[in-house]
């Protein structure tokens, strides 16, 4: 049996993810009119669309800036797409913004796991070796205690790994690829760079 799904409930669910009118129709039958359901189905699948968009250039874009209320910290945060028109969207306009301030409160060393500078990681790695040969325990899981830590280091460091401050349900990352998936394009965060006053 098909289930039937009101125009109401499409038409709700368009205004909350920004998708084509058949996909929310499809979303909703497919999860039997479960909203939330068909939230976190058109999200997995727009995820998984923003993954096949990534290999695309990315040349348009946005540059944002924010300056915290107390002046003491700035950051400027390009982000790019892949045409003008979505660089005006509110949808990537508000992600330039959020990205922007983000970057204000966490404080990230670099965009992504790949951007972190090579000496960095192994400095971090030689204090996780030696933390783990003084913890007591077996040799034999040191290094993976290590990768345990340094995982930990990237989640709490790089911008994409971080727990969105808005919404620490999901990462920076997850949270580019969802409205990627919204706008249609490869959405790529190029670079950014925190001031902090007095900081070197």
């Amino acid at each position: 049996m098909t289930t039937t799904v009101s125009a109401k409930d499409v038409a709700a669910l368009r205004a909350r993810m920004g998708a084509g009118m058949m996909d929310c129709r499809n979303a909703l039958v497919e999860t039997g009119g479960d909203m939330e359901k068909a939230v976190d189905l058109l999200r997995k699948k727009g995820i998984a669309r923003a993954e096949k968009r990534a290999g695309r250039g990315a040349s348009e874009g946005a540059i944002a800036s924010y300056v915290h209320f107390n002046g003491r910290v700035g950051v400027l945060v390009e982000v790019n797409c892949e045409t003008d028109f979505v660089a005006r969207t509110d949808d990537f306009q508000g992600l330039t913004r959020d990205l922007a301030l983000h970057i204000a409160s966490a404080d990230p060393i670099a965009v992504s796991v790949e951007d972190v500078a090579a000496d960095v990681v192994e400095r971090e790695r030689a204090i996780f070796r030696a933390q783990a040969a003084e913890s007591g325990k077996p040799e034999a899981i040191w290094e993976k205690m290590v990768e345990g830590k340094l995982k930990k280091f990237y989640q709490e460091r790089v911008l994409l790994e971080q727990p969105f401050v808005k919404d620490d349900k999901q990462t920076v990352g997850q949270l580019v690829k969802a409205v990627s998936g919204k706008v249609g394009e490869n959405v790529v965060v190029r670079r950014f760079v925190r001031f902090g006053l007095g900081e070197s």
